[in-house]
């Protein structure tokens, strides 16, 4: 488990005696797809490592509808800001996309380390300052772009370098909510770039045609550098 820990980014930084006690704390976690983890409102008691598979975080709104805020990839940590609040209930709900399996870290104790070295405490604030970054970079998509910008800069983003292909391995009305794009309007952008011969589409595997036209459909002046895209990626990664 320790070794696991040291995987997340949040945790990387940490001394060997500090990953051993959020390892005495942690627990395993394995969802079914589709099972869900927390709900809206729970007692925020626990945050969350994704070792493998893939959640979605999201928000209910009163009429029941869901908006996905996050979608969250192996290696990534959620909920951890939670931790610094009193009496905390989770803001939104999270449940499997695939069948995963995740460490769930006590966060009253990991707080309780915290108060414990001031070093630690800012290897905190400096992922949770990045997070920030990303949520304003967020704001900016939102504003600032087209559904079809949105959905160009997405693809963007996925690309490595030379990669001319890709697997969506979201569902389609999972990726558009988001991108903060109704159902209808993300089929309509795919037959647009599908027109214009920027894209192909067969079944989920997405193959780019004309990478540069890609590029400036999205308004970016060059390729992003490949990576989860979670929330803020798509402004955080801005040139």
């Amino acid at each position: 488990m320790i070794d696991e820990l040291r995987r997340a980014p949040l945790l990387s930084r940490l001394e060997a005696d500090q990953l051993e006690r959020v390892a005495l704390h942690a627990q395993r976690v394995t969802l079914s797809a589709e099972q869900l983890l927390f709900s809206q409102g729970d007692a925020a008691e626990r945050f969350y490592l994704l070792l493998a598979g893939q959640m979605q975080l999201y928000r209910l709104s009163p009429e029941g509808a869901e908006k996905v805020i996050e979608i969250v990839s192996p290696g990534q940590t959620f909920a951890e800001a939670l931790m610094f609040l009193n009496a905390p209930r989770y803001p939104v709900c999270a449940s499997a996309l695939l069948p995963s399996r995740l460490l769930a870290i006590d966060a009253n104790d990991f707080a309780a380390m915290l108060r414990e070295s001031v070093d630690t405490c800012f290897v905190l604030l400096g992922a949770l300052s990045q997070r920030l970054r990303g949520l304003i970079g967020e704001i900016d998509d939102l504003t600032l772009h087209t559904a079809t910008s949105r959905v160009a800069r997405y693809f963007a983003a996925k690309l490595a370098p030379g990669q001319r292909t890709l697997a969506l391995d979201v569902r389609k009305g999972v990726l558009a909510s988001r991108l903060s794009v109704q159902p209808e309007t993300f089929s309509r952008v795919i037959k647009s770039l599908t027109a214009q011969e920027v894209i192909r589409m067969e079944g989920t595997t997405l193959t780019i045609l004309d990478p540069d036209a890609l590029l400036a459909i999205g308004e970016l002046q060059e390729r992003l550098e490949p990576g989860p895209v979670s929330i803020g990626t798509l402004g955080s990664l801005r040139p």
